[in-house]
């Protein structure tokens, strides 16, 4: 799984779980309604390390808890992959 495909995936578990909407976590981490819609339905594909922190504060938690899942187990970077394919 990508990264960024993680990423979307626990904030929508943790928006679910806390928060109800991502209306109400951008209104809670005063993320823009727009940044956080960009980056959920793939428009962006990365969020700065500030952003998810801010989000993580909208959600109460910390950024530990936020990656502490076994989703991100298995993830792959697609950035990475980019440059390994670039390489042969």
């Amino acid at each position: 799984m990508q990264l960024s495909t993680a990423v979307r995936q626990r904030i929508i578990y943790l928006s679910k779980s806390r928060t109800n909407s991502l209306k109400s976590l951008s209104r809670a981490s005063n993320v823009s309604y727009s940044t956080l819609v960009s980056f959920m339905v793939g428009k962006t594909r990365t969020l700065t390390l500030a952003t998810l922190y801010d989000l993580c504060t909208g959600l109460d938690i910390s950024l530990f808890d936020f990656f502490d899942d076994s989703i991100f187990n298995d993830v792959v970077d697609e950035h990475e992959k980019a440059i390994n394919n670039y390489k042969k």
